[in-house]
């Protein structure tokens, strides 16, 4: 009989650590050359999922799908102390004009392999092979969580629910647990800052 895993190793464990960050800021960027601020419906989704789970968006663009301003978008979000975890939507895909797969990879500096595979897994559930299409990706970049996700608002309904906001919480917990109590990760994100970016 294999030991008992003792309860600080536990995922519930680690998930109710994760839960003493509170309110954990989010920068949410929609990558499209053809959506705007009004018919971006999965940057909508994507605030208010994670508005109703609890935390706060402080940062929010809309941008081209083109290295020159996907690169800069990025590095501003992940450069603001508020913001805890960046998503991006769109750009994932295969066609020649979806760039930001590219852009983001190359910003990781840890792969989170497990989000990527898990979000194909649980697209074939509902798509099929067609989840072969999506190059969904995760990892940490400049002590950040960073997460690209595709377009489509089923595919980040998916991913919000089922992957990124159930771990929220204890993906930071992980990534800062080593850092000294006294870090600025303790802090909750500023009414200020509780405004919308505009693109």
């Amino acid at each position: 009989m294999p030991p008992s895993i003792p309860a600080h190793d536990s995922p519930h464990q680690h998930q109710a650590l994760g839960a003493r960050f509170g309110s954990l800021g989010f920068a949410v960027i929609t990558l499209s050359d053809t959506r705007t601020e009004e018919t971006d419906a999965s940057g909508k989704f994507i605030r208010e999922a994670v508005a109703a789970a609890g935390h706060c968006v402080v940062r929010y663009n809309l941008v081209r799908d083109d290295a020159n301003t996907v690169v800069p978008a990025l590095k501003a979000a992940l450069a603001d102390p508020d913001v805890a975890i960046v998503v991006s939507n769109g750009g994932t895909g295969i066609a020649r004009r979806d760039n930001a797969w590219e852009c983001i990879a190359g910003l990781l500096e840890k792969r989170l392999d497990g989000f990527g595979e898990l979000f194909r897994m649980l697209s074939f559930q509902e798509i099929g092979a067609a989840a072969m299409l999506s190059r969904a990706v995760g990892g940490v970049s400049s002590g950040k969580i960073l997460f690209a996700l595709p377009g489509s608002t089923g595919a980040v309904r998916l991913a919000m629910h089922q992957l990124i906001l159930p771990q929220a919480g204890h993906l930071h917990f992980e990534l800062h647990k080593h850092e000294p109590a006294s870090g600025a990760i303790e802090q909750t994100p500023s009414a200020a800052r509780s405004q919308v970016d505009r693109p």
